[in-house]
């Protein structure tokens, strides 16, 4: 007997702002839970588990997913708390599904602007030799630009272009908060973050909370609109020494590709007409989309400018830590069931990536078809 299909039912997110100072965690998860039910028919009361993304060292307490249950619509109801971002929540959704539940609702927010994000870094790496010489996430980032640069002969200008793309194509989405979307010589000039990285190559830490919602086949066809079914799934990591990664390569992003890849029966991720991928970086951007397979080594530029990859913007104008790789699956589910105008052909299909760790070190990797 085959696996049950799961479909993305619906999402909601809110605006995605460098500090939402007028709302709390509970406020933006109540938000999106609340409208995410708003058109398909269902209530929380059709839910059979709930399942959120958080970190407790970002919140700053223990077991912080306690106090938004209520929030969460998880009262009375099977609830799960998934340490790593939101894509991985639905991964678990997914195979609660296929296991015999019928809805699932997957939660994932985060309020970096309350917390010290090099600190939430700084915690995951080796605690006696590199965090007391503040080995974190900048440095990694930087040393992994570093070397990708150097092997491949990528001059700064050509970052910045792409990180400028992809803050016009958030403000055109108009999900993320931000004043003039900077242009590739404002990327430039912008302050060091980690040589040869400045603080806009670097994604943006945002406050955000998005919610999607997912079902069984069933459920989506009763829904009365194409189900959005995901097809594939996969998940890998690299190992937890910076220094004994692959150079140059995030072997975690293929692994991940190649699993998820296989269970959907595509040849190649190039068979996706929409591409939403996290980087932590714009360097790391740039290894994810070859880890897809949609570049060769050290071509991911190419890559970058297809109109098909990260049409919401990315992570690198807002990454909504604990969020991203689950705003990619609701923005990339968006693109697949929202009508084209003009007699376009309309998208089939969608790869969607999330990452985690410090320079990237886990990987999740989806796939999508109507």
């Amino acid at each position: 007997m085959g696996l049950s299909q799961v479909a993305v039912l619906a999402s909601a997110q809110t605006e995605l702002r460098p500090a939402w100072r007028d709302a709390q965690h509970i406020d933006l998860i109540s938000s999106v839970v609340t409208n995410v039910f708003k058109g398909t028919g269902l209530t929380i009361d059709d839910v059979d588990f709930v399942i959120d993304s958080g970190s407790d060292v970002l919140d700053g307490r223990s077991i912080s997913n306690c106090g938004f249950l209520g929030a969460l619509g998880a009262h009375h109801k099977e609830e799960a708390r998934v340490e790593e971002d939101g894509l991985w929540g639905a991964l678990y959704g997914v195979n609660k599904i296929r296991a015999g539940a019928s809805i699932g609702l997957i939660v994932a927010y985060s309020k970096p602007s309350e917390s010290s994000v090099d600190l939430y870094w700084s915690s995951m790496v080796e605690p006696f030799y590199q965090r007391p010489v503040g080995f974190g996430q900048k440095a990694a980032l930087g040393i992994q630009a570093q070397r990708y640069l150097a092997a491949h002969g990528i001059k700064d200008e050509a970052l910045a272009e792409v990180v400028a793309r992809r803050w016009a194509a958030a403000a055109a989405g108009g999900k993320v908060a931000m004043g003039d979307a900077p242009d590739a010589r404002t990327v430039l000039a912008s302050e060091e973050a980690a040589a040869p990285l400045t603080d806009l190559m670097i994604a943006r830490p945002v406050d955000g909370a998005v919610a999607v919602l997912i079902g069984n086949a069933d459920v989506a066809r009763r829904a009365g609109r194409p189900p959005v079914l995901i097809t594939g799934m996969g998940t890998s990591m690299e190992t937890h020494s910076f220094a004994e990664r692959t150079a140059n390569r995030l072997d975690s992003v293929s692994n991940a590709t190649k699993m998820a890849l296989g269970k959907a029966g595509w040849a190649s991720a190039a068979a996706a007409d929409v591409v939403e991928t996290s980087g932590s970086s714009v360097v790391g951007e740039l290894l994810a989309l070859e880890g897809l397979g949609l570049a060769p080594a050290g071509k991911g530029l190419d890559a970058a400018q297809d109109a098909k990859v990260n049409r919401s913007g990315g992570a690198l104008p807002a990454d909504p830590i604990m969020a991203t790789g689950l705003v990619r699956l609701a923005e990339a589910a968006k693109q697949l069931s929202t009508p084209v105008a003009g007699g376009a052909k309309a998208p089939a299909k969608a790869i969607v990536h999330g990452t985690g760790g410090v320079a990237m070190q886990t990987n999740c990797v989806f796939t999508l078809e109507v």
